[in-house]
């Protein structure tokens, strides 16, 4: 199968992260997604290095929002205000690299649970924040499906549906993460609701338990069912592995498609 577009990330700290980017196109690859967490972050320190990854490669550059520790459906004042501030950080310091934004929902937390229909809508109210401040800087945010993990909005399609409806943003887009959705056994299901609302596409395996990140046909993903369902998919592919090898073991494996 040819893309055009595919990009690899990995949110498992390597040597040398910024260093490794610049061999990805001599892999196959089109981009590189910037994970904001660990030794890959973009940040002050680091924003010369990402610059100079842009003026040297022809690399097209997206950004997967902090996760870690973040939830968009606190009810707590103080980590709300946290949150925006990391997000809307983050969006401002790679607006001149980056054209998408792929976010996290949020999640119930013990206090949350007892009032679950507050914490969907803190949510809401949270990514409709985070879309205006990036509409004012040209970058469509993308809220991906979640993992079959208990709390986590967002694992179903009619619950991504209902998210992207509610935050009602011009520049509210969907990141299908297949990955997520085989832990629920929802990947067909994704296919025939959301496939016209697709943004962003996350490509990973496992066994369909739980959320391994394995290299794409190490796993059960049903990978050509998969792909003939994005065939008109014209966005940017992301193999989301532990490494560069197992990037390009996936990218391998997606070819012979």
């Amino acid at each position: 199968m040819r893309m055009k577009r595919i990009s690899f990330s990995s949110r498992v700290a390597v040597d040398d992260p910024f260093d490794r980017v610049y061999g990805l196109e001599d892999l196959g690859f089109t981009g590189w997604e910037i994970v904001q967490d660990g030794v890959q972050t973009l940040n002050t320190g680091t924003l010369e290095d990402v610059r100079n990854i842009q003026k040297t490669t022809d690399l097209e550059l997206t950004l997967h929002l902090p996760f870690s520790d973040l939830n968009p459906g606190t009810l707590n004042p103080g980590i709300r205000h946290e949150v925006l501030k990391q997000m809307m950080g983050n969006i401002e310091l790679a607006s001149d690299f980056v054209e998408l934004a792929v976010v996290h929902p949020g999640y119930l937390s013990p206090y949350g649970s007892l009032f679950p229909e507050r914490a969907w809508q803190a949510n809401i109210d949270a990514l409709q924040l985070i879309c205006d401040f990036a509409e004012d800087h040209g970058i469509l945010v993308a809220v991906e499906n979640m993992p079959d993990v208990p709390g986590v909005f967002g694992k179903h399609p009619q619950e991504i549906l209902r998210m992207t409806e509610e935050v009602d943003c011009e520049n509210i887009g969907f990141t299908f993460d297949v990955g997520h959705a085989n832990t629920l056994g929802l990947t067909d299901n994704f296919l025939g609701e959301c496939t016209k609302m697709v943004s962003h596409v996350h490509l990973h395996d496992n066994m369909g338990k739980k959320d391994e990140h394995l290299p794409v046909g190490k796993g059960t993903v049903d990978w050509k069912t998969v792909m003939d369902g994005l065939s008109n998919f014209k966005g940017i592919f992301v193999t989301e592995v532990g490494s560069v090898e197992e990037g390009v073991e996936s990218l391998a494996f997606l070819k012979r498609l």
